[in-house]
Protein backbone atom coordinates (compact mmCIF):
# COMPACT_ATOMS: atom_id res chain seq x y z
CA UNK A 1 0.00 0.00 0.00
CA UNK A 2 1.59 3.18 -0.75
CA UNK A 3 2.07 5.96 1.63
CA UNK A 4 1.55 9.89 1.22
CA UNK A 5 4.88 11.39 1.21
CA UNK A 6 5.14 15.31 2.93
CA UNK A 7 7.12 17.85 1.66
CA UNK A 8 8.37 20.67 3.95
CA UNK A 9 6.91 23.94 2.85
CA UNK A 10 8.11 25.92 6.32
CA UNK A 11 9.38 29.38 6.28
CA UNK A 12 10.45 31.19 2.40
CA UNK A 13 8.01 30.49 -0.86
CA UNK A 14 9.64 27.64 -2.65
CA UNK A 15 10.66 28.69 -6.27
CA UNK A 16 8.64 28.33 -8.95
CA UNK A 17 9.73 26.06 -11.95
CA UNK A 18 10.58 28.03 -14.85
CA UNK A 19 8.78 28.64 -17.81
CA UNK A 20 8.46 26.35 -20.99
CA UNK A 21 11.30 28.28 -23.39
CA UNK A 22 8.58 29.52 -26.78
CA UNK A 23 9.20 27.14 -29.08
CA UNK A 24 8.59 27.39 -33.36
CA UNK A 25 7.61 25.17 -35.43
CA UNK A 26 8.24 26.02 -39.25
CA UNK A 27 6.18 25.81 -42.21
CA UNK A 28 8.88 23.90 -43.52
CA UNK A 29 8.32 20.54 -40.34
CA UNK A 30 4.62 21.17 -40.06
CA UNK A 31 4.78 20.49 -44.54
CA UNK A 32 7.43 17.44 -44.22
CA UNK A 33 4.92 15.86 -41.13
CA UNK A 34 1.63 16.53 -43.29
CA UNK A 35 3.73 14.46 -46.12
CA UNK A 36 4.93 11.75 -43.66
CA UNK A 37 0.73 11.84 -42.18
CA UNK A 38 -0.41 11.35 -45.91
CA UNK A 39 2.12 8.51 -46.96
CA UNK A 40 0.70 6.52 -43.82
CA UNK A 41 -1.76 3.39 -44.74
CA UNK A 42 -5.09 4.58 -44.38
CA UNK A 43 -6.08 3.97 -40.48
CA UNK A 44 -8.89 1.64 -39.61
CA UNK A 45 -10.48 4.69 -38.01
CA UNK A 46 -9.03 7.17 -40.42
CA UNK A 47 -7.50 9.13 -38.16
CA UNK A 48 -4.10 10.19 -39.14
CA UNK A 49 -2.59 12.54 -36.03
CA UNK A 50 0.08 13.97 -34.69
CA UNK A 51 0.54 16.03 -31.54
CA UNK A 52 3.16 18.92 -31.51
CA UNK A 53 4.48 18.02 -28.33
CA UNK A 54 6.59 20.66 -26.08
CA UNK A 55 10.27 19.24 -25.33
CA UNK A 56 9.84 20.35 -21.91
CA UNK A 57 6.46 18.82 -21.46
CA UNK A 58 7.12 14.86 -19.52
CA UNK A 59 3.44 14.58 -18.85
CA UNK A 60 1.24 15.02 -21.46
CA UNK A 61 1.17 15.59 -25.41
CA UNK A 62 0.35 19.53 -24.91
CA UNK A 63 2.42 22.05 -26.57
CA UNK A 64 1.42 23.86 -23.69
CA UNK A 65 0.56 23.23 -20.37
CA UNK A 66 -3.11 23.00 -20.70
CA UNK A 67 -3.15 23.43 -24.53
CA UNK A 68 -3.20 20.57 -26.77
CA UNK A 69 -2.46 21.39 -30.43
CA UNK A 70 -2.86 18.29 -33.23
CA UNK A 71 -2.41 17.89 -37.01
CA UNK A 72 -4.88 16.04 -38.56
CA UNK A 73 -5.04 15.03 -42.33
CA UNK A 74 -7.73 13.33 -44.30
CA UNK A 75 -6.27 12.19 -48.14
CA UNK A 76 -9.48 12.93 -50.75
CA UNK A 77 -12.27 11.11 -50.04
CA UNK A 78 -10.91 9.88 -46.43
CA UNK A 79 -13.58 9.94 -43.61
CA UNK A 80 -12.83 8.97 -40.12
CA UNK A 81 -14.97 7.15 -37.54
CA UNK A 82 -16.74 8.55 -34.83
CA UNK A 83 -15.43 10.13 -31.54
CA UNK A 84 -16.07 11.41 -28.94
CA UNK A 85 -14.51 12.97 -25.84
CA UNK A 86 -15.04 15.10 -22.47
CA UNK A 87 -12.70 17.38 -23.89
CA UNK A 88 -13.82 20.40 -25.82
CA UNK A 89 -12.04 21.27 -28.85
CA UNK A 90 -11.09 24.32 -31.45
CA UNK A 91 -10.66 23.38 -34.73
CA UNK A 92 -8.72 25.50 -37.79
CA UNK A 93 -8.03 24.13 -41.35
CA UNK A 94 -4.77 24.89 -42.82
CA UNK A 95 -5.06 22.76 -46.03
CA UNK A 96 -7.59 22.00 -48.47
CA UNK A 97 -11.21 21.39 -47.84
CA UNK A 98 -13.60 19.03 -46.35
CA UNK A 99 -16.62 18.75 -44.04
CA UNK A 100 -17.17 18.27 -40.54
CA UNK A 101 -20.52 16.33 -38.57
CA UNK A 102 -21.28 17.01 -35.40
CA UNK A 103 -24.19 15.65 -33.63
CA UNK A 104 -25.39 14.46 -36.63
CA UNK A 105 -25.00 18.14 -38.39
CA UNK A 106 -22.82 18.83 -41.43
CA UNK A 107 -20.71 21.57 -42.60
CA UNK A 108 -18.53 22.13 -45.06
CA UNK A 109 -15.15 23.47 -44.14
CA UNK A 110 -12.65 25.53 -46.07
CA UNK A 111 -9.50 27.11 -45.49
CA UNK A 112 -8.78 29.41 -42.27
CA UNK A 113 -12.26 28.28 -41.41
CA UNK A 114 -12.41 28.00 -37.57
CA UNK A 115 -15.18 25.83 -35.49
CA UNK A 116 -15.78 24.56 -31.84
CA UNK A 117 -16.64 20.95 -30.98
CA UNK A 118 -18.26 20.56 -27.63
CA UNK A 119 -17.60 18.19 -25.17
CA UNK A 120 -19.05 14.64 -25.29
CA UNK A 121 -20.76 15.63 -29.16
CA UNK A 122 -20.39 12.80 -31.61
CA UNK A 123 -17.90 14.26 -34.71
CA UNK A 124 -16.13 13.06 -37.45
CA UNK A 125 -14.33 14.42 -40.71
CA UNK A 126 -14.60 14.04 -44.43
CA UNK A 127 -12.20 15.12 -46.99
CA UNK A 128 -14.37 16.05 -49.87
CA UNK A 129 -11.62 18.28 -51.92
CA UNK A 130 -9.00 16.94 -54.27
CA UNK A 131 -6.02 17.78 -52.33
CA UNK A 132 -5.08 17.13 -48.70
CA UNK A 133 -7.31 18.50 -45.77
CA UNK A 134 -5.29 19.35 -42.91
CA UNK A 135 -6.64 20.84 -40.05
CA UNK A 136 -4.82 22.14 -36.36
CA UNK A 137 -7.02 20.73 -33.48
CA UNK A 138 -6.85 22.65 -30.18
CA UNK A 139 -7.88 20.93 -26.93
CA UNK A 140 -7.84 21.32 -23.25
CA UNK A 141 -7.21 17.33 -23.56
CA UNK A 142 -3.59 17.81 -22.09
CA UNK A 143 -4.88 19.06 -18.71
CA UNK A 144 -7.05 16.16 -18.62
CA UNK A 145 -4.49 13.70 -19.35
CA UNK A 146 -2.56 15.52 -16.36
CA UNK A 147 -5.62 14.93 -14.45
CA UNK A 148 -6.12 11.43 -15.63
CA UNK A 149 -9.33 12.02 -16.54
CA UNK A 150 -9.33 12.35 -19.96
CA UNK A 151 -12.41 9.99 -21.29
CA UNK A 152 -11.58 10.03 -25.75
CA UNK A 153 -14.45 7.13 -27.74
CA UNK A 154 -14.16 5.83 -30.90
CA UNK A 155 -17.53 4.83 -32.24
CA UNK A 156 -19.65 5.81 -29.29
CA UNK A 157 -23.31 5.06 -28.88
CA UNK A 158 -25.80 7.55 -28.51
CA UNK A 159 -26.20 8.65 -24.83
CA UNK A 160 -29.91 7.64 -23.35
CA UNK A 161 -30.15 11.06 -22.49
CA UNK A 162 -28.81 13.75 -25.58
CA UNK A 163 -27.16 16.59 -24.26
CA UNK A 164 -28.31 18.17 -27.47
CA UNK A 165 -31.98 18.23 -26.83
CA UNK A 166 -33.87 19.74 -23.46
CA UNK A 167 -36.42 18.44 -21.47
CA UNK A 168 -37.62 20.96 -20.15
CA UNK A 169 -36.07 25.24 -20.15
CA UNK A 170 -33.82 26.57 -18.29
CA UNK A 171 -36.39 28.43 -16.12
CA UNK A 172 -38.76 25.62 -15.95
CA UNK A 173 -36.02 23.48 -14.43
CA UNK A 174 -34.54 26.29 -11.92
CA UNK A 175 -38.21 26.99 -10.59
CA UNK A 176 -38.28 23.32 -9.78
CA UNK A 177 -35.09 23.38 -8.29
CA UNK A 178 -36.45 26.42 -6.36
CA UNK A 179 -39.35 25.34 -4.76
CA UNK A 180 -37.31 21.84 -3.54
CA UNK A 181 -37.94 20.98 -0.21
CA UNK A 182 -34.06 20.71 0.19
CA UNK A 183 -33.34 24.21 -1.76
CA UNK A 184 -29.95 26.36 -1.41
CA UNK A 185 -30.73 28.70 1.21
CA UNK A 186 -28.84 31.72 2.55
CA UNK A 187 -27.17 30.54 6.13
CA UNK A 188 -25.14 33.45 6.71
CA UNK A 189 -25.42 37.59 6.09
CA UNK A 190 -22.42 37.86 4.56
CA UNK A 191 -23.70 35.86 1.63
CA UNK A 192 -22.58 32.09 3.04
CA UNK A 193 -25.04 29.55 1.49
CA UNK A 194 -25.88 25.37 1.83
CA UNK A 195 -26.78 23.60 -1.10
CA UNK A 196 -28.25 20.42 -1.04
CA UNK A 197 -26.93 16.93 -2.19
CA UNK A 198 -30.01 16.80 -5.10
CA UNK A 199 -28.86 20.46 -6.30
CA UNK A 200 -25.47 19.40 -6.79
CA UNK A 201 -25.68 16.82 -8.86
CA UNK A 202 -28.21 18.43 -10.67
CA UNK A 203 -26.81 21.95 -11.36
CA UNK A 204 -28.57 24.52 -14.38
CA UNK A 205 -27.52 23.25 -17.41
CA UNK A 206 -26.30 25.65 -20.37
CA UNK A 207 -26.65 24.53 -23.99
CA UNK A 208 -23.14 24.07 -25.54
CA UNK A 209 -23.11 24.71 -29.17
CA UNK A 210 -21.48 23.69 -32.17
CA UNK A 211 -20.61 27.13 -33.87
CA UNK A 212 -18.35 28.32 -37.01
CA UNK A 213 -16.88 31.35 -38.02
CA UNK A 214 -16.14 30.70 -42.00
CA UNK A 215 -12.76 32.47 -42.88
CA UNK A 216 -14.48 34.83 -45.88
CA UNK A 217 -16.94 36.55 -43.31
CA UNK A 218 -14.20 37.17 -40.32
CA UNK A 219 -11.70 38.51 -42.77
CA UNK A 220 -13.77 41.34 -44.20
CA UNK A 221 -14.76 42.89 -40.31
CA UNK A 222 -10.81 42.23 -39.52
CA UNK A 223 -9.36 44.34 -42.03
CA UNK A 224 -11.50 47.40 -41.12
CA UNK A 225 -9.36 47.51 -37.77
CA UNK A 226 -6.51 48.62 -39.94
CA UNK A 227 -8.25 52.27 -40.03
CA UNK A 228 -7.05 52.18 -36.20
CA UNK A 229 -3.79 53.63 -37.35
CA UNK A 230 -0.60 53.53 -35.99
CA UNK A 231 -0.97 55.52 -33.04
CA UNK A 232 -3.83 52.80 -31.21
CA UNK A 233 -2.63 50.86 -28.19
CA UNK A 234 -4.52 47.96 -28.84
CA UNK A 235 -4.58 44.87 -30.36
CA UNK A 236 -6.46 44.35 -34.00
CA UNK A 237 -8.50 40.95 -33.81
CA UNK A 238 -11.48 39.88 -32.95
CA UNK A 239 -12.60 37.07 -30.79
CA UNK A 240 -14.19 34.04 -32.31
CA UNK A 241 -16.86 34.34 -29.35
CA UNK A 242 -19.42 32.08 -28.11
CA UNK A 243 -21.99 33.24 -26.29
CA UNK A 244 -22.59 30.14 -23.46
CA UNK A 245 -19.18 31.09 -22.42
CA UNK A 246 -20.60 34.36 -20.52
CA UNK A 247 -18.26 36.27 -18.63
CA UNK A 248 -15.05 34.24 -19.45
CA UNK A 249 -14.83 35.55 -23.29
CA UNK A 250 -14.36 32.35 -24.70
CA UNK A 251 -14.53 30.07 -28.10
CA UNK A 252 -15.10 27.23 -25.69
CA UNK A 253 -15.04 27.09 -21.45
CA UNK A 254 -11.33 26.61 -21.70
CA UNK A 255 -9.88 28.41 -24.77
CA UNK A 256 -10.54 32.04 -27.13
CA UNK A 257 -9.86 32.08 -30.25
CA UNK A 258 -8.63 34.92 -31.97
CA UNK A 259 -7.96 36.35 -35.44
CA UNK A 260 -5.69 39.02 -35.61
CA UNK A 261 -4.60 41.64 -38.46
CA UNK A 262 -1.11 43.51 -38.02
CA UNK A 263 -0.36 46.00 -40.47
CA UNK A 264 3.19 46.28 -41.48
CA UNK A 265 5.71 47.80 -39.05
CA UNK A 266 3.24 47.00 -35.95
CA UNK A 267 4.95 46.74 -33.10
CA UNK A 268 3.30 45.83 -29.97
CA UNK A 269 3.77 47.06 -26.34
CA UNK A 270 5.41 44.83 -24.02
CA UNK A 271 2.70 42.97 -21.60
CA UNK A 272 2.30 39.76 -20.06
CA UNK A 273 -0.40 37.30 -18.82
CA UNK A 274 -0.87 34.19 -16.66
CA UNK A 275 -2.59 32.54 -19.44
CA UNK A 276 -0.41 30.39 -22.13
CA UNK A 277 -0.83 31.59 -25.89
CA UNK A 278 0.02 29.72 -29.17
CA UNK A 279 0.12 31.51 -32.39
CA UNK A 280 -0.49 30.00 -36.17
CA UNK A 281 0.81 32.86 -38.70
CA UNK A 282 -1.06 32.18 -41.84
CA UNK A 283 0.20 35.21 -44.23
CA UNK A 284 3.08 38.02 -43.43
CA UNK A 285 5.97 38.05 -41.10
CA UNK A 286 7.40 38.83 -38.05
CA UNK A 287 9.03 38.65 -34.74
CA UNK A 288 8.42 38.00 -31.14
CA UNK A 289 10.38 39.01 -27.96
CA UNK A 290 9.67 36.93 -24.92
CA UNK A 291 11.48 37.39 -21.64
CA UNK A 292 14.18 39.49 -23.91
CA UNK A 293 15.27 36.77 -26.68
CA UNK A 294 13.76 37.33 -30.28
CA UNK A 295 12.25 34.27 -32.29
CA UNK A 296 11.39 34.76 -36.00
CA UNK A 297 8.32 33.70 -37.87
CA UNK A 298 6.87 33.51 -40.86
CA UNK A 299 3.45 32.27 -42.54
CA UNK A 300 2.67 29.11 -42.32
CA UNK A 301 4.86 28.65 -38.86
CA UNK A 302 2.96 27.90 -35.69
CA UNK A 303 4.32 29.05 -32.04
CA UNK A 304 4.03 29.17 -28.51
CA UNK A 305 4.49 32.73 -28.39
CA UNK A 306 3.73 33.34 -24.46
CA UNK A 307 4.78 30.73 -22.06
CA UNK A 308 2.41 31.54 -18.88
CA UNK A 309 3.55 34.78 -17.03
CA UNK A 310 6.50 35.83 -19.83
CA UNK A 311 7.28 39.22 -20.44
CA UNK A 312 6.01 39.62 -24.86
CA UNK A 313 5.71 41.21 -27.10
CA UNK A 314 5.10 40.96 -31.47
CA UNK A 315 5.91 42.91 -34.42
CA UNK A 316 5.46 42.55 -38.10
CA UNK A 317 7.71 43.21 -40.86
CA UNK A 318 7.10 44.44 -44.33
CA UNK A 319 3.59 42.86 -44.87
CA UNK A 320 0.22 42.64 -43.62
CA UNK A 321 0.41 39.49 -40.94
CA UNK A 322 -2.81 37.72 -40.27
CA UNK A 323 -2.72 34.71 -37.19
CA UNK A 324 -4.83 32.52 -35.67
CA UNK A 325 -4.22 32.96 -31.62
CA UNK A 326 -5.41 30.01 -28.56
CA UNK A 327 -5.09 31.19 -25.13
CA UNK A 328 -6.37 29.33 -22.03
CA UNK A 329 -7.94 32.68 -21.08
CA UNK A 330 -11.17 31.55 -20.13
CA UNK A 331 -10.49 28.72 -17.83
CA UNK A 332 -8.13 31.19 -15.98
CA UNK A 333 -10.91 33.28 -15.11
CA UNK A 334 -12.97 30.50 -14.36
CA UNK A 335 -10.05 30.09 -11.55
CA UNK A 336 -10.02 33.10 -10.62
CA UNK A 337 -6.18 33.26 -11.84
CA UNK A 338 -5.59 35.29 -14.93
CA UNK A 339 -3.10 37.54 -13.93
CA UNK A 340 -3.27 40.57 -16.95
CA UNK A 341 -0.17 43.34 -17.09
CA UNK A 342 -1.24 45.44 -20.49
CA UNK A 343 1.19 47.63 -19.55
CA UNK A 344 4.17 46.95 -17.71
CA UNK A 345 4.62 50.72 -16.75
CA UNK A 346 0.70 49.61 -14.61
CA UNK A 347 0.25 47.08 -11.97
CA UNK A 348 -1.25 43.65 -12.82
CA UNK A 349 -4.74 42.90 -12.53
CA UNK A 350 -7.06 39.96 -11.67
CA UNK A 351 -9.33 39.68 -14.75
CA UNK A 352 -12.64 38.87 -14.19
CA UNK A 353 -12.55 39.31 -10.55
CA UNK A 354 -11.15 43.14 -11.17
CA UNK A 355 -11.83 46.03 -13.57
CA UNK A 356 -9.23 45.34 -16.59
CA UNK A 357 -7.65 47.59 -18.81
CA UNK A 358 -8.70 50.36 -21.68
CA UNK A 359 -7.21 51.68 -24.90
CA UNK A 360 -7.42 54.64 -26.93
CA UNK A 361 -9.78 53.49 -29.61
CA UNK A 362 -12.54 56.16 -28.59
CA UNK A 363 -9.44 58.79 -29.28
CA UNK A 364 -7.85 57.88 -32.41
CA UNK A 365 -11.12 55.78 -34.00
CA UNK A 366 -13.29 59.20 -33.50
Amino acid sequence: MSSCVFVDATGPIPAKDAPWEPIVISKETIDDEIQRLAALSTPTNGRRRSYFRHPMNRRSNGLAPGIEVALDVLLPGEETATFRQNSTQVNFVIRGSGETEISGQRRATALYDVWNTPSMRIYRHKNTGDEVYARLTYSNGALLDMLNIHVVEENPQPLLKSIDRDEESADEADNRRRTSPYGTFQLTEDGAWLMPYERLINPPSVTSPALYWPWEQVKAHLDKLEALGKDYAGRRLYLLYNPMTGRTNGTTPSFFATMTVRPPKIVDRPHRHSSAAVNYYFSGAGRSTVEGKTYEWKAGDLMLSAPGWSIHNHASYDEPVYELTIQDQPLNIAMESLLWQESLKEPPALLGAEEGFATNRTVVAG
